[in-house]
């Protein structure tokens, strides 16, 4: 089985409470959809976990904000999430990330963070979902919303977020494809609060960790 992560966001306790669900699941490979970096304090405790699982993460817009010191343009608290992690993360982290390609085609699937028109920034809200006609399965994260589209046998999944669910669920969401093909969205719970209490020492303002007991977009 495949497992499917994406949206992480430096939200370092959902993603410990999902790699520990799909650990009990059985993936023996996992894949992130992009956007480790943004939004909550623990940066490098997130990519030190994805790479020592040996996690491909493809590259998100966050992340990519990260790296290149660029700003969103669109959000105030992105920016100053991102201005923090510039801050503290470690080089080592920050190299790892660098590595991420922009999207993976591999014989059951092809995957990217936004969209096929933009692979970094491209926001799929709504149906009809793009496919991928060689495979017959397409993934990608960025809207924080989990989805399972399907059409003339082919299929379109967004595995929800980890690290900021924004479909009124509050739990950590991720994908799973198992041997047969077929794929299936999974809600786990985490310890909001220790994510909340570690956004709140670091300086963050409130509406950045109130919006996780909703399961809601920053306000």
């Amino acid at each position: 089985m495949i497992g499917f992560i994406s949206d992480i966001h430096g939200n370092y306790a959902a993603l410990c409470s999902v790699l520990e669900e799909l650990d009990r699941l059985g993936c023996e490979t996992i894949y992130s959809l992009g956007d480790v970096a943004g939004y909550y304090p623990a940066v490098n405790e997130c990519c030190a976990e994805l790479c020592k699982r040996n996690i491909l993460n493809l590259m998100g817009n966050h992340d990519q904000y990260l790296l290149t010191g660029s700003s969103c343009g669109r959000s105030r608290s992105v920016d100053l999430a991102i201005a923090y992690q510039a801050k503290i993360i470690e080089k080592k982290n920050l190299d790892w990330l660098s590595k991420s390609p922009f999207s993976i085609h591999t014989d059951r699937f092809f995957a990217c963070h936004g969209g096929p028109e933009d692979y970094i920034d491209q926001y799929l809200l709504s149906p009809p979902y793009p496919v991928d006609e060689k495979t017959g399965l397409f993934l990608s994260g960025h809207t924080h919303q989990a989805v399972i589209w399907r059409s003339d046998g082919k299929c379109y999944c967004n595995p929800g977020a980890v690290g900021q669910p924004r479909d009124g669920d509050p739990r950590a969401s991720f994908a799973v494809l198992d041997d047969s093909g077929n794929i299936s969205i999974h809600r786990v719970k985490y310890d909001i609060d220790a994510t909340a209490r570690l956004s709140k020492e670091a300086g963050f303002f409130p509406a950045f960790y109130e919006c996780l007991y909703e399961g809601a977009k920053i306000h």
